[in-house]
């Protein structure tokens, strides 16, 4: 896949199994490490920011 760097997720465990993320136009990817050759999400960044928020929100909820 041609995609700019991917991006390790911050709250990656020790294990191998991280989301990765990558910006490749105006396109976010999203891919789960311990299955590299596995679906690829393709969203678009206003998506993409939608779930961030929704996540953070929830978050502070628990």
């Amino acid at each position: 896949m041609a995609a700019s760097t991917w991006q390790r997720s911050s709250y990656c465990a020790q294990g191998e199994a991280c989301i990765h993320v990558a910006a490749h136009d105006n396109t976010i990817n999203v891919m789960e490490s311990g299955d590299p050759t596995g679906a690829t999400l393709h969203t678009t960044p206003a998506a993409w920011a939608a779930l961030i928020r929704t996540v953070k929100d929830t978050a502070h909820h628990d």
